[in-house]
């Protein structure tokens, strides 16, 4: 099942063929075919929920939970790219009174970059595999696609694929449109073949680097969209832990422990006003033994997870608060440790344990939480739990330098897929400034090109003056709505 090279380079070679039949469709089209690998998937998903079942220790609920939000987002993007806004087209006609001068007519949109290549993760088979965020964007910037499976759920993946595969022939798309292969020197080959255009990674800080590293040394580099790694700290001032430490407490166990702790946006650091470390461990062990566990999601996990908390675990300055076991289904562990050993050892706080561990740091009234903000390094989250009166300003504004998310008394595990969600953050959560889910993940896998002075006959349809794909434009400063095109029909 391992791919060879010469297959890698052959899949390659097919998706960069579908790419230039398919780049020209409409909108809507493209959209048609997203709508058929959606009913798809759902036409499978009991096969495909069964498989994940086998392949990984996750519940029928969490995997079903899953492929329905992989359906809800090939449909979100259906609506957008018929919209046009992926697009984002736009017109200046040509003005003899410019300001600056005579303008020239310059209309301008934003086209596929060509064949991407996708490297699945692990903790999530649905949302970040085969048919997740990326390879759904990419799709719908009228890219091809060739996917890397994960081999933490191999045969779900394959089948996965062959789902897509099939879905796309029916729908009338071009044969190659979207393939995957298994193994390291496909992944090699994904990245280092010449037309390939970009990558989408989610995965391990020190694989994604290795491969942003490779992309980078090519003789054409190509942007690379990897999600890395990300502590997600959790602040929580003076007057909220006043007001409510119960509820902060039974709310922060629940997301650290979701899944096992195996979702990147686990918060894996609380800053609070703790006078005394036992006065909270009573609350933490009682939240902390109605938690289910399961074993982790594979054994190379489990091993990476085993070495991280014990070199958390063994750092001066840091102790157990609540002791986890080494059983198969590990119980989790809080560690504790206080503002001043973070101080002389900022390196505490880079270090994720993906799995069921977090590290507490307590800090004394008076603190300055922006300075101890300030030791992080670039995190996908950061949450604030406060008070409404509070002036936490300059708390926020070191917050929004090292995180692509801020939330207010909230948790950060759960990322729902919408227009304004942003899932990315300064590196090393992610190597780039784009978002990986939400509509605006598209235009990662586009890039603008602007006409200037041509013909009406010589213009592709986004920019022609009578918008034959209906879509929203801005025209010389004022954006229209996309029924402009349909009105003038």
């Amino acid at each position: 099942m391992i791919t060879t090279p010469e297959q890698a380079n052959d899949q390659i070679v097919a998706a960069h063929n579908a790419y230039k039949q398919a780049k020209e469709i409409s909108p809507r089209q493209r959209a048609d075919w997203l709508a058929e690998i959606a009913s798809a998937l759902e036409a499978n998903a009991d096969e495909l929920v069964a498989l994940g079942q086998q392949e990984t220790h996750l519940d029928e609920g969490r995997l079903r939970f899953e492929l329905r939000r992989s359906v809800f987002q090939l449909r979100l993007f259906m609506d957008e790219i018929v919209h046009g806004e992926h697009l984002d087209a736009t017109i200046d006609h040509a003005d003899p009174s410019w300001g600056m001068g005579p303008r020239p007519d310059i209309r301008r949109f934003s086209v596929p970059l060509g064949v991407v290549g996708v490297f699945g993760a692990s903790n999530f088979p649905f949302a970040f595999s085969v048919m997740g965020g990326d390879s759904a964007s990419a799709l719908a910037a009228g890219c091809a696609v060739v996917h890397k499976i994960h081999e933490g759920h191999l045969q779900l993946a394959v089948r996965t694929g062959a789902v897509v595969e099939e879905a796309l022939k029916k729908a009338g798309a071009p044969a190659g449109l979207f393939s995957t292969v298994v193994g390291r020197q496909a992944a090699e080959a994904l990245v280092d073949h010449p037309l390939v255009k970009a990558i989408g990674f989610t995965g391990s800080t020190a694989g994604g680097r290795a491969l942003f590293d490779r992309a980078s040394r090519r003789p054409t580099p190509i942007p690379f969209y990897g999600e890395l790694g990300s502590i997600n700290p959790v602040f929580v001032t003076q007057a909220a832990w006043s007001a409510r430490r119960e509820q902060i407490l039974t709310g922060y166990v629940a997301s650290f422990t979701m899944g096992m702790g195996q979702f990147c946006t686990k918060p894996g650091l609380l800053f609070a006003p703790i006078e005394d470390a036992d006065d909270i461990a009573e609350v933490l062990h009682r939240e902390l033994s109605s938690k289910q566990v399961s074993p982790l999601l594979s054994p190379k996990l489990r091993e990476g997870f085993d070495k991280a908390l014990n070199a958390v675990r063994s750092t001066p300055g840091v102790d157990v608060l609540v002791a986890g076991d080494d059983s198969e289904a590990p119980r989790p562990t809080v560690l504790v440790t206080s503002a001043e050993e973070v101080r002389q050892r900022p390196d505490i706080l880079e270090q994720e344990m993906f799995g069921p561990a977090t590290l507490v740091i307590r800090y004394a009234p008076g603190t300055d939480l922006a300075e101890l903000a300030a030791l992080l390094d670039g995190q996908l989250t950061a949450t604030v739990q406060a008070e409404p009166e509070e002036d936490v300003k300059a708390l926020l504004a070191v917050l929004r330098e090292r995180s692509g998310r801020l939330l207010w008394n909230a948790w950060p595990t759960g990322v729902t897929v919408s227009y304004a969600q942003h899932h990315g953050g300064p590196y090393p959560a992610t190597t780039a400034t784009t978002t990986s889910v939400g509509t605006a993940a598209i235009s990662r896998f586009m890039r603008p090109v602007a006409y200037d002075s041509f013909p009406p006959s010589q213009l592709p349809e986004p920019l022609r003056d009578d918008n034959p794909w209906w879509i929203r434009r801005r025209v010389d400063g004022v954006w229209e709505s996309a029924a402009a095109g349909e009105a003038s029909k």
